[in-house]
């Protein structure tokens, strides 16, 4: 029981309410100044002042405390269900949802949420709200500005003993984490102390790397899965092919069993386009190119023997370095090789001799990148030796188009994803190229000095607007394009079409001159021959020359008097045909 006591009181025995008011100032006191206060002044005579012409200095230090980002991620699992039921076993999950869905309750609400879902359905149907109605007249700015590069993060080794980055990798969703494969390419020169960890970055964290990825071997190749992007597939220095799940941490969740992978490093290892998204394949120096899933790793599902004779002999096949394939060509794949030629390959052919479809040669050297345009396909850019060619798969014997001789060597080099005329290269005295065949053929629109160590890989980001350099020292730099270089400009497409046609077509009508001259050069060499044996044997038997002279005579004259009697017999029929005609008549 609870005891209430109420007060009760008047507010008019409060006391008097405050009021308040603007009112003028009042004077209440004026205290005049004294005179007779003078006289105990004393005067300083003379009087010393210092003065300084600069302005008076103050110097203050501020320590500020150091700000580190940290990145942790948050795996979200089936929930809702009741404690005594395990969403892991099945045979519980569909009890439980049998039991829920005989309720009376269930189907009501599911029949009054589905006329609400209909609803919105048919809205979305109805209207697209993300159209845009003005994109063809909207201006592009600063597309007309000279091209230009910032450097917007490096990301260092964090490793006493420096190594290359080998190859980088864009994260799939977003491109906000990049992946780095470190390892030293120099043969036998690798210290003993040396780690062989590879790094994934977040590119707003540059202090710390997000994710240590701890392979047997150092990892010359990288690659994430573009179906599942916490799925990442390695290539080793030793020849073992290795996957990770970043969900499970940094150690790898299987490697490919040592008898059965490559014998040299792997240089590329690129994912396949299939259902499962558990397909992939590699190549490396040792000539061989290996198809491998990662559900079983014991042993890869299919071999191809880089050899262009087509007897699929190891010993004097051609060692892969670089790996092409377009998701749009799936049959399709090309292979860059230390010898400086590019062999296209099917892989959907009967046979491992016709798998090798044919070969492109024109580089020196061995080829680094190979790449297809992403607009045409048909076209695909190489790049080794000192300089980076343009390709047609209808012109065999050259390449279409090719930039100048450099003086350093070019390492890698792509595509950009946005525009068909854009590429860049990487070189041996740091310097990144962009080139825009659009505007300018002969130099490079940019040419962008990123350190001064050679740069060894390179990366361009889904939207073309960052760009990632690797180093022979580990570090990677991040780079932002202007807009200009990946905006497309109009009718880009167009011009590019007619630009590579143009090309292809001129090279084609090379070719076609280079022929014919090479077969007037032969039909020139082989009657040379016949009056060098000629002279080589001059004591030939020449009673059966004079023989075979008057036989050919004697044939020639036969023959010219068999076609004199035929003439004589046409006439006289002739004659005789008259005679008969005109006797008729008369």
């Amino acid at each position: 029981m609870e005891i209430v006591y109420v007060y009760t009181r008047k507010r008019s025995e409060f006391g008097r309410q405050c009021n308040f008011s603007d009112r003028p100032a009042e004077l209440h006191v004026d205290i005049l100044p004294d005179p007779t206060q003078a006289l105990n002044f004393i005067e300083r005579n003379p009087c010393d002042t210092a003065i300084q012409c600069a302005h008076n200095m103050s110097e203050h230090e501020v320590n500020t405390e150091r700000f580190e980002m940290e990145v942790r991620g948050i795996n979200h699992v089936e929930g809702g269900w009741p404690k005594d039921i395990n969403p892991q076993e099945m045979e519980q999950t569909i009890r439980y949802r049998k039991k829920v869905e005989k309720d009376d309750h269930y189907i009501t609400t599911i029949t009054q949420l589905g006329s609400v879902m209909e609803h919105c359905i048919k809205q979305n149907n109805a209207i697209n709200i993300y159209e845009e109605y003005f994109e063809e007249e909207e201006e592009l700015e600063g597309i007309d500005e000279a091209p230009s590069a910032k450097t917007i993060n490096i990301f260092r080794d964090p490793n006493e003993i420096k190594r290359t980055a080998t190859h980088l990798s864009w994260h799939p969703d977003g491109g906000r984490k990049l992946a780095v494969a470190y390892s030293s390419l120099e043969f036998q020169q690798a210290s003993k102390d040396m780690s062989y960890d590879s790094y994934i970055w977040d590119i707003e964290s540059p202090n710390k790397p997000e994710l240590i990825l701890k392979p047997v071997s150092p990892l010359v190749s990288l690659e994430y899965n573009p179906k599942d992007s916490h799925i990442l597939v390695g290539g080793c220095y030793n020849g073992q092919i290795t996957y990770w799940d970043t969900r499970k941490g940094g150690h790898p969740v299987e490697l490919s069993v040592i008898e059965h992978s490559h014998r040299d490093p792997v240089y590329k290892v690129i994912w396949l386009q299939s259902k499962t998204g558990t397909e992939c394949f590699s190549a490396s120096t040792d000539g061989q190119v290996l198809w491998w899933d990662i559900r079983k790793m014991s042993e890869p599902t299919e071999r191809l023997v880089l050899d262009i004779t087509k007897k699929g002999n190891l010993d004097i096949a051609l060692g892969a370095i670089s790996l092409e394939f377009e998701p749009t060509i799936p049959t399709k794949f090309m292979v860059g090789t230390e010898q400086g030629m590019v062999i296209s390959c099917n892989r959907k052919a009967k046979t491992p001799a016709e798998k090798i479809v044919c070969t492109y040669s024109g580089h020196h050297g061995p080829i680094y990148s190979v790449q297809r345009n992403p607009f045409f396909p048909k076209n695909f850019l190489t790049v080794g030796d000192w300089t980076a060619r343009i390709w047609s798969e209808d012109s065999r014997e050259s390449s279409i188009m090719w930039t100048k001789y450099h003086m350093s060597y070019l390492t890698d080099g792509a595509w950009s994803p946005t525009r068909p005329t854009v590429f860049l290269t990487t070189k041996m005295d740091g310097t990144l190229d962009v080139w825009d065949y659009l505007f300018k053929q002969n130099n490079p629109s940019l040419s962008l000095k990123v350190c001064d160590e050679p740069l060894y890989s390179l990366r361009i980001q889904d939207n073309g607007r960052f760009v990632a350099c690797g180093s022979k020292n580990g570090l990677t730099t991040l780079l932002e394009l202007s807009p200009g270089l990946y905006t497309m400009q109009r009718n880009e497409k167009n011009i590019a079409t007619a630009m590579f046609e143009r090309e292809t077509k001129r090279e084609k009508i090379l070719e076609a001159r280079h022929r014919e001259m090479r077969l007037k050069e032969r039909s020139k060499a082989e009657p040379s021959k016949d009056e060098d044996t000629r002279e080589e044997n001059p004591e030939e038997n020449t009673d059966e020359l004079i023989a075979k002279a008057e036989k050919e005579f004697f044939e020639i004259i036969e023959a010219e008097r068999k076609r004199l009697e035929k003439e004589d017999n046409k006439e006289k029929e002739e004659g005789e045909v008259e005679k008969e005609v005109s006797e008729e008549k008369i």
